[in-house]
């Protein structure tokens, strides 16, 4: 009894921080966006990241040596790799597209797909509810991130590509987070994205001589609230609740997404991709569904 009560505290406290995980993402697009006016994508990747990583490594100094000796540290580096690969496309995406709802809608299908991926991974089993929660809401993203066609829009490539690889390091992560304590594990994955962005921005962009104080101000914002807390945020939420389980949960991002642009950007959403939005809040509670029955009972 005491334990069944513990497990639904510990998925409720899941559920709360992986919300508070996507309304971050959802910010985070448009502190990126703001950003992109001035800065060349993969420079203000590099600087993103890896000023996030730092900041996570100088204010809880005393966890790396938690990392430097655990036995899963090369993994923790190696998933660091993927997302970074994961973010050049994605930053590509960014820079490229029309409309930010619908590209994060793309990017989403990385979450859709985590169960999947599990599976064809490491043959974690796929709960009923997720096996129904999982096509409703690929049929609600479809109506979002298909309206008008893939090719109308020359970032959904870039968002494809990288919604495949982000269904990858989910999955991986979800997996040794429990085992490995939650700021060492994401500022480590933050720097090897930085590093990797200034590298690459090195060899392929030209870098502005000036800046405004105002980008300067939403790459800050970036910095902290889209990258720090949110990573550190979701890889403790991942901790706490299965890997499917936590990919419903953070379906929920590009909801939030399309509506912060349409509010900041006045970005418009066609009476299809409303009904898309209405298909993953049915997936949502389709996906949660079981543990609200136990809960009756």
């Amino acid at each position: 009894m005491y334990k069944d009560v513990m497990e639904r505290f510990s998925h409720l406290k899941a559920d709360l921080v992986l919300l508070l995980v996507t309304i971050l993402a959802a910010f985070g697009w448009i502190f990126s966006k703001e950003t992109l006016t001035e800065l060349p994508p993969l420079l203000f990747l590099g600087i993103r990241f890896f000023t996030a990583g730092l900041f996570l490594f100088i204010t809880h100094r005393g966890s790396w040596k938690t990392l430097s000796h655990h036995p899963l540290k090369e993994q923790v580096w190696q998933l660091g790799g993927i997302m970074a690969v994961a973010l050049l496309f994605w930053i590509q995406g960014l820079a490229k597209t029309e409309n930010l709802g619908v590209g994060s809608f793309i990017t989403s299908l990385g979450v859709v797909f985590v169960p999947l991926v599990a599976w064809l991974m490491f043959r974690e089993p796929i709960g009923r509810s997720t096996q129904l929660a999982v096509p409703v809401a690929v049929f609600g993203l479809g109506f979002l991130s298909l309206d008008g066609g893939l090719s109308s829009d020359p970032g959904h490539i870039f968002f494809l590509v990288a919604a495949a690889l982000f269904s990858v390091q989910f999955t991986l992560i979800s997996r040794i987070a429990a085992k490995v304590p939650a700021i060492p594990l994401t500022a480590a994955q933050l720097m090897v994205v930085g590093i990797v962005g200034f590298a690459v921005s090195a060899l392929t962009e030209n870098w502005p001589s000036s800046v405004s104080v105002e980008i300067w101000g939403w790459l800050l914002a970036s910095i902290l609230f889209a990258t720090s807390l949110r990573f550190s945020l979701q890889t403790y939420g991942q901790s706490l609740a299965p890997v499917s389980h936590a990919a419903l949960i953070m379906i929920l991002e590009p909801v939030w997404t399309a509506l912060a642009a349409a509010f900041w950007f006045d970005e418009s959403m066609a009476a299809l991709e409303i009904f898309g939005c209405l298909l993953i809040f049915s997936a949502l509670i389709i996906g949660r569904w079981s543990l609200l029955i136990s809960k009756r009972a």
